[in-house]
């Protein structure tokens, strides 16, 4: 290609051969990014998908690679992943999912699969269909089916997706969190664990108060939780973790109004979009609490970006002791880009860095 009147090798040609290639598409769900690994990772040892799970967190050459593309120089604080692999039954999944983050990795990401299903659409992993075509995706945490829309004229692929089984594993439960004494929070699984509150407890408010504030608040409430509450799954101890501290506008009983929240995970990551997981935390924990019924669907709204989803409890199931439901989730995701990314053997920041 002619740069300033000079003839430049195109980038394959221009990159080093001395380090490895990671070929990436780049999207966002509501302003939270999803960079999907095309090529350039090996294949994952593992029996399934949840044994590849711990095979990445525990084998340090493949967590160096998650690193290279979460965190910077090729990434951010807030950086998200999907990795592809295959699905343990491919008679009941198209396609399976690791998820990836500055801190490590998830069992369940809403934005992530509402943004997979169209990727798998557009790119043919599925065959097109009309009005909508069915993906399903195994995630870490069940297998959740997704439908996308396909007769629309601007063809961004309007998807929703069913969760797994989505419960309250406790409601009302009294934390004390320094510098705030005790209070009182909702845990709810929507395929990951959070802990729920109100913002206003907090001295804050989810929709004026400052990010790094909001940030600063939930961190503290995840740290409290893990220390004073022993959580547990039924079908997975490898699920049973708390994975972040959603906060929201105390508007939780039914109403066409959007109720505003911001997730903050893993290591003090925040959300860019109502957090599709969270949506169906929130919506179990909301149906549980009696303020909200089946087929009711309310809009989510992140207080980061102002960007919807919407959801609501389809049906009623069980997941071992707890009364659960099955909870819809709609959203949009928009392409931002593609990339080959390498990772220069002599570069000493080659496995990515996060100023504290």
């Amino acid at each position: 290609m002619e740069v300033l009147g000079k003839i430049i090798p195109v980038p394959e040609e221009l990159l080093p051969r001395n380090g490895p290639r990671i070929t990436v598409v780049d999207m966002h769900t509501g302003g939270e990014p999803l960079r999907i690994v095309l090529h350039g990772f090996p294949p994952i040892p593992g029996k399934d998908l949840l044994s590849k799970r711990h095979t990445m967190v525990t084998e340090p050459g493949l967590d160096r690679l998650r690193r290279a593309l979460m965190l910077e120089p090729r990434g951010h604080a807030g950086m998200y992943g999907a990795l592809l692999v295959p699905p343990d039954d491919p008679s009941e999944a198209d396609l399976a999912v690791l998820f990836m983050h500055c801190e490590g990795y998830s069992t369940m990401c809403g934005h992530a699969v509402i943004a997979l299903a169209r990727f798998a659409v557009d790119s043919g992993l599925v065959e097109k269909r009309t009005p909508e075509t069915p993906v399903s995706v195994q995630c870490p945490c069940g297998v959740v089916r997704a439908l996308v829309q396909c007769d629309a004229p601007s063809q961004n692929g309007r998807t929703r997706f069913r969760s797994i089984p989505a419960f309250a594993f406790a409601t009302d439960v009294t934390i004390n969190v320094p510098g705030h004494g005790d209070l009182i929070v909702d845990i709810g699984y929507g395929g990951a664990f959070y802990a729920v509150l109100s913002a206003s407890t907090l001295g804050l408010d989810v929709r004026t108060s400052r990010t790094s504030e909001l940030t600063a608040a939930a961190t503290t409430v995840s740290r409290a939780v893990r220390e004073q509450v022993k959580l547990s799954h039924p079908d997975n101890e490898d699920l049973a973790f708390l994975y972040g501290t959603i906060l929201t506008d105390g508007n939780d009983d039914f109403t066409e109004i959007p109720t505003a929240n911001i997730c903050v995970f893993a290591d003090a990551q925040v959300d860019r979009c109502p957090t599709g997981s969270g949506v169906t935390a929130r919506i179990a924990l909301q149906y549980r609490k009696g303020q909200i019924g089946l087929g009711q669907t309310r809009s989510f709204e992140s207080s980061a970006t102002h960007s919807q989803f919407t959801g609501r409890a389809v049906e009623e199931t069980q997941c071992g002791p707890f009364p659960a439901v099955t909870v819809e989730v709609s959203g949009e995701a928009f392409y931002t880009g593609f990339s080959t990314f390498i990772l220069e053997a002599a570069d000493p920041l080659c496995s990515g860095f996060l100023l504290p």
